[in-house]
Protein backbone atom coordinates (compact mmCIF):
# COMPACT_ATOMS: atom_id res chain seq x y z
CA UNK A 1 0.00 0.00 0.00
CA UNK A 2 2.88 2.51 0.86
CA UNK A 3 4.23 1.98 -2.97
CA UNK A 4 0.57 2.18 -4.26
CA UNK A 5 0.62 5.13 -2.62
CA UNK A 6 4.03 6.88 -3.56
CA UNK A 7 2.56 6.13 -7.10
CA UNK A 8 -0.60 7.92 -6.83
CA UNK A 9 1.74 11.14 -5.60
CA UNK A 10 3.98 10.66 -8.90
CA UNK A 11 0.93 10.58 -11.02
CA UNK A 12 -0.99 13.67 -8.98
CA UNK A 13 2.59 15.58 -9.40
CA UNK A 14 3.10 14.60 -13.05
CA UNK A 15 -0.17 15.62 -13.80
CA UNK A 16 0.21 18.56 -11.86
CA UNK A 17 3.37 19.61 -13.69
CA UNK A 18 1.61 19.49 -17.16
CA UNK A 19 -1.10 21.45 -16.40
CA UNK A 20 1.27 24.05 -15.10
CA UNK A 21 3.59 23.46 -18.50
CA UNK A 22 0.12 24.39 -20.37
CA UNK A 23 -0.90 26.95 -18.39
CA UNK A 24 2.89 28.68 -19.03
CA UNK A 25 2.35 27.79 -22.78
CA UNK A 26 -0.97 29.42 -22.98
CA UNK A 27 -2.95 28.47 -26.17
CA UNK A 28 -1.12 26.79 -28.83
CA UNK A 29 -2.67 29.74 -31.04
CA UNK A 30 0.32 32.69 -31.20
CA UNK A 31 -0.86 35.76 -30.45
CA UNK A 32 2.07 38.86 -31.04
CA UNK A 33 1.90 42.21 -29.55
CA UNK A 34 5.03 45.19 -30.59
CA UNK A 35 5.95 44.98 -26.98
CA UNK A 36 9.39 45.69 -26.69
CA UNK A 37 11.80 47.74 -25.12
CA UNK A 38 13.05 50.18 -27.47
CA UNK A 39 16.03 50.96 -25.40
CA UNK A 40 16.98 47.68 -25.26
CA UNK A 41 17.55 47.04 -28.83
CA UNK A 42 19.91 49.77 -28.97
CA UNK A 43 22.29 49.31 -25.41
CA UNK A 44 22.11 45.88 -26.19
CA UNK A 45 24.79 46.31 -28.63
CA UNK A 46 26.59 49.01 -26.45
CA UNK A 47 30.03 48.20 -24.97
CA UNK A 48 30.12 51.29 -22.71
CA UNK A 49 33.32 52.55 -21.64
CA UNK A 50 34.31 54.85 -18.77
CA UNK A 51 36.67 57.71 -18.87
CA UNK A 52 38.74 59.63 -15.72
CA UNK A 53 38.04 62.70 -17.14
CA UNK A 54 35.54 65.21 -15.61
CA UNK A 55 33.01 67.08 -16.97
CA UNK A 56 31.24 70.41 -15.11
CA UNK A 57 27.98 72.23 -16.31
CA UNK A 58 26.33 75.37 -15.77
CA UNK A 59 22.39 74.72 -14.59
CA UNK A 60 20.21 77.12 -13.64
CA UNK A 61 16.31 77.35 -13.24
CA UNK A 62 13.02 79.23 -13.63
CA UNK A 63 12.17 78.90 -9.80
CA UNK A 64 13.25 81.80 -8.18
CA UNK A 65 13.65 80.86 -4.45
CA UNK A 66 10.69 78.37 -4.54
CA UNK A 67 11.34 75.14 -3.05
CA UNK A 68 11.19 73.90 -6.75
CA UNK A 69 14.86 74.75 -6.49
CA UNK A 70 15.03 71.10 -5.10
CA UNK A 71 14.20 69.56 -7.98
CA UNK A 72 17.42 70.49 -9.80
CA UNK A 73 19.06 69.95 -7.09
CA UNK A 74 18.10 66.32 -6.56
CA UNK A 75 18.47 65.69 -10.29
CA UNK A 76 22.44 67.29 -10.17
CA UNK A 77 23.48 64.77 -7.04
CA UNK A 78 21.99 62.45 -8.80
CA UNK A 79 24.20 62.86 -11.87
CA UNK A 80 27.08 63.32 -9.90
CA UNK A 81 26.88 59.91 -7.10
CA UNK A 82 25.84 57.84 -10.50
CA UNK A 83 28.69 58.86 -12.47
CA UNK A 84 30.98 58.59 -9.20
CA UNK A 85 31.94 62.04 -9.70
CA UNK A 86 32.56 62.43 -13.93
CA UNK A 87 29.82 64.57 -14.75
CA UNK A 88 29.14 67.52 -11.92
CA UNK A 89 26.69 70.05 -12.40
CA UNK A 90 26.62 73.30 -10.74
CA UNK A 91 22.85 74.53 -9.93
CA UNK A 92 22.88 78.30 -9.72
CA UNK A 93 19.87 80.22 -8.37
CA UNK A 94 16.99 82.29 -10.84
CA UNK A 95 19.22 85.51 -11.60
CA UNK A 96 22.22 84.41 -11.11
CA UNK A 97 23.73 83.86 -14.60
CA UNK A 98 20.00 84.92 -16.06
CA UNK A 99 16.41 86.50 -15.52
CA UNK A 100 13.68 83.30 -15.19
CA UNK A 101 11.95 83.85 -18.50
CA UNK A 102 15.80 84.23 -20.11
CA UNK A 103 16.74 80.83 -19.52
CA UNK A 104 15.63 79.23 -22.49
CA UNK A 105 17.71 81.57 -24.35
CA UNK A 106 20.78 81.48 -22.32
CA UNK A 107 21.01 77.61 -22.62
CA UNK A 108 19.95 77.82 -26.70
CA UNK A 109 23.27 80.21 -26.92
CA UNK A 110 25.52 77.61 -24.64
CA UNK A 111 25.97 80.36 -21.63
CA UNK A 112 24.40 77.73 -19.38
CA UNK A 113 24.41 73.70 -20.26
CA UNK A 114 21.43 73.28 -18.83
CA UNK A 115 17.79 74.17 -17.31
CA UNK A 116 15.29 73.07 -15.41
CA UNK A 117 11.87 75.33 -15.98
CA UNK A 118 7.81 75.13 -16.59
CA UNK A 119 8.12 74.52 -20.78
CA UNK A 120 4.49 77.00 -20.90
CA UNK A 121 6.98 79.60 -20.13
CA UNK A 122 8.01 79.38 -23.74
CA UNK A 123 4.92 79.83 -25.13
CA UNK A 124 5.51 82.91 -26.92
CA UNK A 125 8.23 81.14 -28.38
CA UNK A 126 6.39 78.03 -29.61
CA UNK A 127 2.65 77.88 -28.13
CA UNK A 128 3.30 73.91 -28.61
CA UNK A 129 5.75 74.15 -25.53
CA UNK A 130 2.70 74.24 -23.52
CA UNK A 131 1.93 70.93 -24.48
CA UNK A 132 5.54 69.88 -21.98
CA UNK A 133 3.55 71.97 -19.39
CA UNK A 134 0.09 71.33 -18.59
CA UNK A 135 -3.19 71.61 -20.30
CA UNK A 136 -6.26 72.61 -19.20
CA UNK A 137 -8.22 69.56 -19.20
CA UNK A 138 -5.58 67.33 -20.24
CA UNK A 139 -3.17 64.71 -19.38
CA UNK A 140 -2.58 63.67 -15.50
CA UNK A 141 0.68 62.30 -14.05
CA UNK A 142 -0.13 59.20 -15.05
CA UNK A 143 -1.31 59.52 -18.52
CA UNK A 144 1.55 61.98 -19.63
CA UNK A 145 4.39 59.66 -18.02
CA UNK A 146 2.85 56.40 -19.98
CA UNK A 147 2.11 58.96 -23.03
CA UNK A 148 5.68 59.94 -22.73
CA UNK A 149 7.78 56.82 -21.90
CA UNK A 150 5.63 54.53 -24.34
CA UNK A 151 3.83 56.44 -26.89
CA UNK A 152 6.12 58.64 -28.69
CA UNK A 153 6.08 61.79 -26.15
CA UNK A 154 9.65 61.90 -25.97
CA UNK A 155 10.28 61.54 -29.37
CA UNK A 156 7.99 64.77 -30.50
CA UNK A 157 9.83 66.45 -27.59
CA UNK A 158 13.25 66.03 -29.43
CA UNK A 159 11.63 67.81 -32.49
CA UNK A 160 10.04 70.37 -30.34
CA UNK A 161 12.84 71.40 -28.72
CA UNK A 162 15.98 70.23 -31.11
CA UNK A 163 14.80 73.62 -32.97
CA UNK A 164 16.06 75.42 -30.41
CA UNK A 165 18.99 73.51 -30.65
CA UNK A 166 18.33 71.76 -27.12
CA UNK A 167 18.01 68.12 -26.11
CA UNK A 168 15.28 67.55 -23.73
CA UNK A 169 13.57 65.46 -21.35
CA UNK A 170 10.51 64.98 -18.56
CA UNK A 171 12.23 65.86 -15.46
CA UNK A 172 9.50 65.99 -12.56
CA UNK A 173 6.08 66.35 -12.36
CA UNK A 174 3.91 68.58 -9.30
CA UNK A 175 0.90 66.22 -10.05
CA UNK A 176 -2.33 68.52 -10.39
CA UNK A 177 -2.43 71.95 -9.28
CA UNK A 178 -4.46 73.45 -6.30
CA UNK A 179 -7.75 75.88 -7.83
CA UNK A 180 -8.17 79.48 -7.51
CA UNK A 181 -6.97 81.17 -4.36
CA UNK A 182 -10.19 83.54 -4.24
CA UNK A 183 -11.99 85.94 -1.97
CA UNK A 184 -15.34 84.94 -2.37
CA UNK A 185 -16.56 81.36 -3.07
CA UNK A 186 -17.70 80.09 -6.64
CA UNK A 187 -18.92 77.24 -7.68
CA UNK A 188 -21.17 78.28 -10.68
CA UNK A 189 -20.18 80.13 -13.93
CA UNK A 190 -21.70 82.95 -13.61
CA UNK A 191 -20.24 83.91 -10.20
CA UNK A 192 -16.79 84.22 -12.13
CA UNK A 193 -17.95 86.87 -14.52
CA UNK A 194 -16.68 90.63 -13.58
CA UNK A 195 -13.54 88.10 -11.10
CA UNK A 196 -9.88 89.61 -12.09
CA UNK A 197 -7.97 86.43 -11.91
CA UNK A 198 -4.31 85.84 -11.88
CA UNK A 199 -2.96 82.66 -14.26
CA UNK A 200 -0.78 81.94 -17.20
CA UNK A 201 -0.63 80.04 -20.23
CA UNK A 202 -3.42 78.64 -22.22
CA UNK A 203 -6.38 78.81 -19.07
CA UNK A 204 -5.48 82.53 -18.93
CA UNK A 205 -6.96 82.65 -22.77
CA UNK A 206 -9.72 80.38 -21.83
CA UNK A 207 -10.91 82.61 -18.89
CA UNK A 208 -10.70 85.72 -21.32
CA UNK A 209 -13.01 84.21 -23.98
CA UNK A 210 -15.56 83.33 -20.91
CA UNK A 211 -15.71 87.09 -19.87
CA UNK A 212 -13.05 86.78 -17.28
CA UNK A 213 -10.29 89.72 -16.61
CA UNK A 214 -6.84 88.05 -16.26
CA UNK A 215 -3.70 89.69 -14.61
CA UNK A 216 -0.74 87.06 -15.68
CA UNK A 217 1.64 88.48 -13.10
CA UNK A 218 4.46 86.13 -11.62
CA UNK A 219 4.07 83.73 -8.63
CA UNK A 220 6.39 86.05 -6.46
CA UNK A 221 3.63 89.03 -6.61
CA UNK A 222 0.61 87.23 -6.16
CA UNK A 223 0.23 87.39 -2.64
CA UNK A 224 0.31 91.51 -2.84
CA UNK A 225 -1.93 91.21 -5.88
CA UNK A 226 -4.72 89.25 -3.69
CA UNK A 227 -3.83 91.74 -0.84
CA UNK A 228 -4.16 95.13 -2.46
CA UNK A 229 -7.42 93.73 -4.71
CA UNK A 230 -5.21 93.74 -8.02
CA UNK A 231 -6.72 89.86 -8.84
CA UNK A 232 -9.61 88.63 -7.19
CA UNK A 233 -8.25 85.06 -7.43
CA UNK A 234 -5.32 83.34 -8.75
CA UNK A 235 -4.04 80.16 -8.81
CA UNK A 236 -0.19 79.36 -9.09
CA UNK A 237 0.96 75.70 -7.79
CA UNK A 238 0.13 72.55 -5.90
CA UNK A 239 -0.70 72.68 -1.63
CA UNK A 240 2.87 72.14 -0.80
CA UNK A 241 4.67 75.45 -2.31
CA UNK A 242 1.36 77.92 -2.39
CA UNK A 243 1.07 77.34 1.44
CA UNK A 244 4.95 78.70 2.19
CA UNK A 245 3.75 81.63 -0.23
CA UNK A 246 0.74 82.59 2.40
CA UNK A 247 -2.00 83.12 0.01
CA UNK A 248 -4.54 81.42 2.65
CA UNK A 249 -4.10 84.97 4.75
CA UNK A 250 -5.67 87.05 2.30
CA UNK A 251 -8.22 84.63 0.31
CA UNK A 252 -9.84 82.17 2.37
CA UNK A 253 -11.64 79.79 0.13
CA UNK A 254 -10.02 77.55 -2.72
CA UNK A 255 -11.86 76.54 -5.86
CA UNK A 256 -11.35 73.14 -6.68
CA UNK A 257 -10.62 71.03 -8.84
CA UNK A 258 -7.66 72.58 -10.64
CA UNK A 259 -8.77 72.26 -14.10
CA UNK A 260 -6.02 74.47 -15.28
CA UNK A 261 -3.19 72.32 -14.94
CA UNK A 262 -4.21 68.58 -13.96
CA UNK A 263 -0.48 67.90 -14.30
CA UNK A 264 2.22 69.58 -14.03
CA UNK A 265 5.35 68.39 -16.13
CA UNK A 266 8.88 70.01 -15.36
CA UNK A 267 11.34 69.95 -17.75
CA UNK A 268 15.07 69.35 -18.19
CA UNK A 269 16.56 70.97 -21.43
CA UNK A 270 20.23 70.86 -22.09
CA UNK A 271 22.20 73.04 -25.02
CA UNK A 272 22.79 70.73 -27.74
CA UNK A 273 26.94 71.11 -27.88
CA UNK A 274 26.70 70.18 -24.22
CA UNK A 275 24.75 66.90 -24.69
CA UNK A 276 26.80 65.80 -28.04
CA UNK A 277 30.36 66.13 -25.86
CA UNK A 278 29.09 64.11 -23.64
CA UNK A 279 30.60 60.07 -23.79
CA UNK A 280 27.60 57.12 -24.04
CA UNK A 281 27.67 56.24 -20.82
CA UNK A 282 27.40 59.68 -19.29
CA UNK A 283 24.22 60.42 -21.87
CA UNK A 284 23.05 57.50 -20.34
CA UNK A 285 22.92 58.20 -16.62
CA UNK A 286 21.73 62.00 -17.37
CA UNK A 287 18.77 60.19 -19.05
CA UNK A 288 18.14 57.67 -16.35
CA UNK A 289 18.67 60.46 -13.54
CA UNK A 290 16.24 62.66 -15.62
CA UNK A 291 13.29 59.86 -15.34
CA UNK A 292 14.54 58.92 -11.49
CA UNK A 293 14.00 62.56 -10.50
CA UNK A 294 10.47 62.70 -12.91
CA UNK A 295 9.32 59.78 -10.24
CA UNK A 296 10.68 61.38 -7.15
CA UNK A 297 8.98 65.02 -7.68
CA UNK A 298 5.59 63.91 -8.46
CA UNK A 299 5.61 61.64 -4.65
CA UNK A 300 7.96 64.58 -3.33
CA UNK A 301 5.11 66.70 -3.78
CA UNK A 302 2.06 64.24 -3.46
CA UNK A 303 3.12 63.62 0.38
CA UNK A 304 3.83 67.23 1.38
CA UNK A 305 1.04 68.00 -0.12
CA UNK A 306 -1.07 66.06 2.43
CA UNK A 307 0.59 68.22 5.46
CA UNK A 308 0.06 71.57 3.77
CA UNK A 309 -3.81 70.62 3.42
CA UNK A 310 -4.07 70.04 6.81
CA UNK A 311 -2.20 73.39 7.53
CA UNK A 312 -4.74 75.29 5.34
CA UNK A 313 -7.63 73.95 7.22
CA UNK A 314 -6.59 74.42 10.33
CA UNK A 315 -5.69 78.26 9.12
CA UNK A 316 -9.33 78.22 8.29
CA UNK A 317 -9.59 77.96 4.51
CA UNK A 318 -12.94 76.26 2.99
CA UNK A 319 -12.41 74.19 -0.34
CA UNK A 320 -15.22 74.83 -2.76
CA UNK A 321 -16.65 72.58 -5.87
CA UNK A 322 -17.10 73.81 -9.19
CA UNK A 323 -20.81 72.39 -9.91
CA UNK A 324 -20.48 69.87 -12.63
CA UNK A 325 -22.64 72.38 -15.29
CA UNK A 326 -19.63 74.61 -14.24
CA UNK A 327 -16.82 71.89 -15.19
CA UNK A 328 -18.95 70.59 -18.39
CA UNK A 329 -18.65 74.33 -19.55
CA UNK A 330 -15.12 75.01 -18.91
CA UNK A 331 -14.28 71.66 -20.57
CA UNK A 332 -16.10 73.19 -23.75
CA UNK A 333 -14.72 76.68 -24.17
CA UNK A 334 -11.48 74.54 -23.34
CA UNK A 335 -11.66 72.79 -26.62
CA UNK A 336 -13.20 74.67 -28.67
CA UNK A 337 -10.14 77.07 -27.69
CA UNK A 338 -7.56 73.76 -28.49
CA UNK A 339 -9.59 73.25 -31.92
CA UNK A 340 -8.71 76.63 -32.91
CA UNK A 341 -4.83 76.35 -32.22
CA UNK A 342 -4.70 73.07 -33.79
CA UNK A 343 -5.77 74.97 -36.89
CA UNK A 344 -3.34 77.89 -36.27
CA UNK A 345 -0.28 75.82 -35.49
CA UNK A 346 1.11 72.63 -36.81
CA UNK A 347 3.86 71.56 -34.30
CA UNK A 348 0.39 71.87 -31.53
CA UNK A 349 -1.66 69.75 -33.67
CA UNK A 350 1.28 66.98 -34.00
CA UNK A 351 1.99 67.02 -30.49
CA UNK A 352 -1.60 67.44 -29.06
CA UNK A 353 -3.51 65.33 -31.42
CA UNK A 354 -0.73 62.20 -30.09
CA UNK A 355 -1.84 62.81 -26.93
CA UNK A 356 -5.60 63.15 -27.60
CA UNK A 357 -5.65 59.93 -29.58
CA UNK A 358 -3.51 58.45 -26.39
CA UNK A 359 -6.54 59.45 -24.07
CA UNK A 360 -9.02 57.80 -26.06
CA UNK A 361 -7.15 54.56 -26.20
CA UNK A 362 -6.15 54.88 -22.73
CA UNK A 363 -9.65 55.21 -21.57
CA UNK A 364 -10.78 51.72 -22.43
CA UNK A 365 -8.12 50.72 -19.73
CA UNK A 366 -8.72 53.29 -16.85
CA UNK A 367 -12.84 52.61 -17.53
CA UNK A 368 -12.38 48.62 -17.02
CA UNK A 369 -10.15 49.14 -13.72
CA UNK A 370 -12.06 51.86 -11.98
CA UNK A 371 -14.03 50.88 -8.82
CA UNK A 372 -10.92 50.53 -7.03
CA UNK A 373 -10.19 53.45 -6.50
CA UNK A 374 -8.08 53.50 -2.87
CA UNK A 375 -10.27 55.36 -0.63
CA UNK A 376 -10.31 54.72 3.30
CA UNK A 377 -12.06 51.63 3.98
CA UNK A 378 -14.96 53.99 5.34
CA UNK A 379 -15.60 56.21 2.70
CA UNK A 380 -15.40 53.22 0.42
CA UNK A 381 -18.24 51.30 1.75
CA UNK A 382 -20.30 54.24 1.83
CA UNK A 383 -20.12 54.64 -1.92
CA UNK A 384 -17.11 56.82 -2.72
CA UNK A 385 -15.74 53.69 -5.72
CA UNK A 386 -14.53 56.19 -8.22
CA UNK A 387 -11.36 58.67 -8.54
Amino acid sequence: MKKLGIVFVAVAIALSLTMVGKAIAGSKKKYTLAMEDERAKVWSKKTWKTSKKVIRWKMSDTWGGLKLHDVPLHFAQSVEAASGGRLKIKVYPTGAICGAFELLDTVSKGTLDAGHSFSGYWKGKDEAFVLYSSVPFGMDAESFNVWYYQGGGDKLMDELYGKFGLKAFACGNAGQELGLYSKKPMAKMAEFKGIKVRTVGWFMDILTKLGVSVTPIPGSEVYLALERGVVDAAEFSSPAITYFMGFHEVAKYVIEPGVHQPGTVTDLFINKKSWDALPDDLKAIVEICAAETNQWEYTWFEFWNIAALKELKKAGVTFVKMAPETLNEFRKKTHEYTEELKKKYPMVNKILTSQENFLKEYATWRELRSGVAPWPYEDYIKGKHLH
